[in-house]
């Protein structure tokens, strides 16, 4: 079925709740494991009814944040997913304390029982209402975003519509284009600092409901890691610093050596790459759907027919429209067992970066798209970010395909981004923890943190008064992540190191490389992340020597390659 014909009817939420309700009921009451076991399969297929609605109104809401009908859905899903997850949890706690626990483990593993018992400690009913006000706020940021109107040129844009005059080869042009992004953000200061503000407080005051000191706890266990801790994250960060940075610091001297600027540069400046443009795609929209249908036909069976699938479904909306949401994703449709690509074309090197990296999640997705239960599709969010990060590298054979000319210019560009994006997803890590500990801060004394962690760990950006928003230390609210999935954004740089071990084994050996990406993809959400990539015989970013050997591996193919043509 193709997605657009997929229907879509408000439920009923007292129906939904009486359902759960009731499979709580038959669970309790069940006389053996096979009794228990069916009440287990029955409630699995009726939440994955209930997710396939959902999942359909989150889609068509940000593909259009203007339609009436989606927007007032979303609403009813943001009040109905709370209230409904406190049926859900008394579910959970069912299953927790059956006494067929040891039958469903030897059948189904023991990795829903750990997330359960996890999951409960993320919710009671006396939150409810706190719950609902956080999916609200979190809207209103993303409407924010979407809603943007930015003048340029005698044209007015979206966000996303001006990324590509952001990196563009004319220095006034390129100059001109951050300034007049940054110009709308300031011009939104005030809404962007209260809707944090609000945020902020808010999940202190659920974390403090829950018995938490604050927010940071609740929010790991909301990211269910169960394989690691706040210390193992606080040594990831001193890695970063002692390992990556100079390695980034070196990549951003280097480029600044090629423009015949000093460094530090301009935020402006430190976008172009090359003075000859950074990469681009060599064709279309279409072009470069049809260069991925022949990445993915090559690459193996599996991926062949996942991708015709997305596209016998038109499973993807990949362009940049009025009213939809900024960014990218991919999602899964449960009852029709099936993902869904988000994204926003605009014309630069990340249409394909966007269409690999999403198109790795769909792949997993779709590979695990039959495994019980429905919440063991995925795993954890650094062990899904390992899917796509890694199918970006995989995707370097065909890079002729999808950037022609441009093909070795995008292998440089985007290893080397690779490496300097991991300071940068950290330090938005730090951030968050030092907010969250320090709920009480001004929106000024965040900026504040914000630019001295920039410091730390970005300080190839040279910090004056060019662009205001960034150089004042606000560049941060542009990251929605740190709005809408608090602790999330530590997961790329996790899943980034693992990524470049693959890259770098794929340098030496392609079928080896894609045999341990499938043996970890394969296994879906059924083990925790440390677990997964041991399993898959791959190292943990937690060891520590992991950083500092995939910073020298890509050092060396970086240093290697001839960029004077560029």
């Amino acid at each position: 079925m193709k997605f657009k014909d997929m229907p879509y009817e408000r439920p009923d939420l007292e129906e939904m709740k009486a359902k759960v309700r009731a499979f709580t009921a038959a669970l309790e009451k069940a006389g053996d494991y096979q009794e228990a076991r069916q009440v287990f399969l029955d409630k699995d297929r009726y939440e994955r009814k209930v997710m396939t609605l959902a999942e359909l109104v989150t889609i068509r809401h940000s593909i259009d944040t203007r339609d009436p009908y989606y927007d007032a859905e979303a609403s009813f899903w943001n009040k109905a997913n709370p209230s409904l997850q406190e049926e859900l949890q008394a579910f959970t706690a069912a299953m927790l304390a059956s006494r067929f626990r040891p039958d469903f483990e030897k059948e189904f593993g023991d990795v829903m029982f750990v997330d359960a018992e996890m999951e409960q400690k993320t919710f009671s009913p006396e939150i409810i209402s706190e719950l609902q006000a956080e999916n609200d706020l979190v809207r209103a940021y993303e409407k924010l975003l979407a809603s943007a109107q930015i003048p340029f040129e005698g044209e007015v844009c979206t966000l996303s519509r001006m990324t590509p005059m952001k990196s563009d080869a004319d220095d006034a042009r390129r100059l001109a284009a951050w300034k007049a992004e940054g110009q709308w953000y300031k011009d939104n200061q005030e809404k962007l600092d209260d809707l944090y503000d609000q945020l902020v407080k808010l999940r202190d005051r659920i974390g403090r409901k829950l018995g938490y000191d604050g927010y940071t706890e609740l929010g790991y266990y909301r990211m269910m890691r169960t394989s690691y801790n706040k210390e193992d994250v606080e040594k990831f960060r001193e890695a970063v610093r002692t390992y990556i940075v100079p390695v980034a610091c070196d990549i951003y001297r280097k480029q600044a050596q090629r423009l015949g600027l000093s460094y530090p540069m301009s935020f402006a400046d430190n976008a172009l790459e090359f003075r000859t443009g950074n990469p681009r795609p060599a064709g279309s929209a279409d072009d470069i759907i049809k260069a991925a249908e022949g990445f993915y036909d090559a690459l193996s069976p599996e991926t062949s027919e996942f991708f015709h699938t997305m596209l016998d479904g038109e499973l993807m909306d990949l362009l940049s429209t009025d009213g939809k949401e900024g960014g990218g994703y991919c999602t899964g449709i449960p009852d029709y067992r099936v993902p869904f690509i988000f994204a926003n074309f605009n014309g630069t090197q990340g249409d394909v970066e966007v269409l690999t990296h999403e198109g790795g999640h769909a792949f997993a997705c779709y590979m695990n798209r039959d495994r019980i239960p429905v919440s063991q599709i995925w795993p954890g969010m650094e062990a899904c970010e390992v899917h796509s990060m890694s199918m970006e590298f995989l995707a370097w054979p065909w890079s002729e395909q999808f950037f022609g000319a441009d093909a070795q210019k995008f292998r440089f560009s985007h290893l080397a981004s690779a490496l300097t994006f991991i300071p940068y997803g950290t330090m938005v890590d730090h951030f968050q923890h030092i907010v969250y500990e320090r709920p009480e801060m001004t929106p000024a004394e965040r900026h504040a943190v914000w630019k001295e962690l920039m410091g730390q760990y970005t300080p190839w950006h040279r910090l004056d008064g060019d662009i205001p928003f960034y150089g004042e230390g606000q560049g941060w609210q542009r990251q929605h992540h740190i709005y809408s999935f608090p602790f999330y954004y530590i997961d790329y740089c996790l899943a980034q190191t693992v990524a470049l071990e693959i890259w770098a084994m794929d340098q030496e050996d392609h079928e080896n490389a894609w045999k341990h990406y499938m043996a970890y993809t394969k296994m879906g959400g059924s083990r925790a992340f440390r677990d997964l990539l041991k399993a898959a015989d791959l190292e943990s970013p937690f060891e520590a020597d992991c950083l500092k050997t995939v910073a020298e591996a890509a050092r060396a193919w970086l240093e290697k390659t001839d960029t004077s043509k560029w």
